[in-house]
């Protein structure tokens, strides 16, 4: 594993695992996402608890996330059933969730 993929993964755990007490801190994040296999576009991410629950608002869409502090990560887009997906980091330095890519700074703590 490269050191870039090293970062990567460690900015990945750190969004993923910060904040074990459960403190609230919501925030609105500008971020760039994409659903595959659609165009780049603005879209912002509300974090309710950074860590454990967030959401990503891309054009009319929310898409909720939630981290259960066991490594499983559930998304719910909207009117479909929450499901279980797999976090990553494509190419273009961006963090997906099974078609569901954000690019920017994301909240670590």
């Amino acid at each position: 594993m490269t050191a870039m993929a090293m970062k990567r993964l460690g900015l990945l755990m750190c969004l993923l695992l910060a904040s074990s007490s459960g403190a609230a801190a919501h925030s609105l994040e500008l971020l760039r996402c994409r659903m595959s296999p659609g165009p780049w576009r603005s879209c912002q991410m509300e974090v309710q608890e950074v860590g454990q629950r967030w959401e990503l608002l891309i054009g009319g869409e929310r898409i909720r996330f939630h981290h259960d502090g066991h490594g499983t990560v559930r998304m719910q887009r909207q009117r479909h059933p929450w499901q279980v997906v797999e976090p990553r980091w494509n190419a273009d330095s961006a963090l997906c969730w099974d078609g569901v890519c954000a690019q920017g700074d994301f909240p670590l703590d």
